[in-house]
């Protein structure tokens, strides 16, 4: 049966391309959309993920970066007492006001005050050690090359921080944030945009442990000591999952987009069935002499199941290779977007089970497929 379905696709392929091509379109949309979502909300923990630290302290509780509240300098020194800790750095992370050209108004930023040492951890993946000694300069900040447009400035543009006058000394690739306009600082020039209001405390210190230590265990270590109740030990990789699962799932939005995927199968699925079906029915007298030959509905079953199998596997392939073609594109325009393999998994596994489910509502179909209509 398994080569009657595929000769009888390649023979019969116009009536059965509309219901690959539902199936292709589902599978980018599902795809696309996973991208989006992950790509939009990977970028919250941008800082996190783009930095060399394996480990975070900061506020007890903090669910995402900008959620932060100033902690005591227990914290640096707890840090460096621990015999697995090479190294700690304040992250001064503060909101700011940005004022740039008047008819751009104003424009709410993040403030990221780092280490502008050449091996600083803060930022280690997307800063050059270049573009770090640029930082070195008074009121000197660097923005992310795909904001510039948003501030209305270029290279050596003059804007107000929070009544501070800053220059804009660089520009680099990676550092969007979700939910504002990321700005890089060094530690110096973020405390004079702060105010003075933290009163030399710092919202985070991040921390490299020696080779060979385990992070998780250093943070529980940490986390043990006399002041841990005025600081919590995150290792990267837990700090930045707690950052996405919070603006997935406590925000809303993430809830949004996961209604909307399931929107996009349920109207995929009955799409294609419907494509698939009148498939089917354009073949029931080809099925109906098949029967009339002894063929029973049970093997005709397995034919009609084993084209959507072949409808699947044809639109998932298309689907995809639209989708790395919309994603190539996005990418060179500076649109977050990103996949990763289980992802792929996954939208590739629904868009079978739209295809397999679409089968079987056209097994239903085969009803009709009686050797009487031959007579007819």
């Amino acid at each position: 049966m398994v080569p009657l379905a595929r000769k009888t696709l390649v023979h019969e392929w116009r009536r059965f391309l509309p219901s690959a091509l539902a199936v292709a379109f589902s599978g980018l949309l599902l795809l696309v959309q996973a991208a989006l979502v992950f790509g939009i909300f990977n970028s919250s923990a941008v800082y996190i993920r783009k930095s060399a630290a394996d480990l975070w302290l900061g506020y007890p509780g903090t669910q995402s970066i900008e959620l932060g509240r100033p902690i005591p300098r227990e914290a640096e020194i707890g840090a460096l007492m621990d015999p697995d800790v090479t190294r700690v750095e304040p992250f001064h992370w503060i909101d700011g006001d940005w004022r740039g050209p008047v008819d751009r108004g104003g424009v709410s930023v993040f403030v990221s005050g780092i280490d502008t040492r050449a091996d600083g951890l803060m930022f280690a993946d997307v800063l050059s050690p270049d573009l770090r000694a640029k930082l070195d300069e008074p009121d000197g900040v660097i923005v992310d090359r795909a904001d510039l447009s948003k501030l209305g400035l270029g290279i050596g543009g003059q804007a107000v921080i929070n009544g501070h006058r800053v220059r804009v000394v660089g520009v680099g690739n990676g550092l969007r944030a979700l939910g504002g306009v990321n700005i890089v600082t060094s530690l110096a020039t973020a405390r004079r945009l702060d105010n003075g209001d933290s009163n030399g405390e710092v919202a985070y210190y991040v921390a490299k442990v020696r080779d060979g230590a385990d992070p998780d265990a250093v943070a529980r270590r940490m986390s043990s000591g006399a002041n841990a109740p005025r600081f919590e030990v995150w290792t990267k990789p837990a700090f930045a999952h707690r950052a996405v699962m919070y603006w997935m799932f406590e925000t809303g939005a993430g809830l949004g987009v996961l209604f909307l995927a399931i929107v996009v199968f349920i109207v995929g699925a009955v799409i294609t069935s419907q494509t698939l079906m009148g498939a089917v029915a354009g073949s029931i007298r080809e099925y109906a002499t098949l029967h009339a030959l002894g063929i029973g509905f049970d093997a005709l079953r397995r034919v009609v199941l084993t084209q959507a199998a072949w409808v699947g596997a044809f639109g998932l392939v298309v689907g995809g290779l639209v989708t790395a073609a919309v994603v190539f594109a996005a990418q060179r325009r500076d649109i977050p977007v990103q996949l990763d393999p289980a992802t792929i998994a996954i939208c590739a596994g629904l868009v079978m089970a739209i295809a397999l489910l679409s089968g079987l509502a056209a097994v239903r179909t085969l009803r009709h497929a009686d050797p009487a209509l031959l007579l007819r």
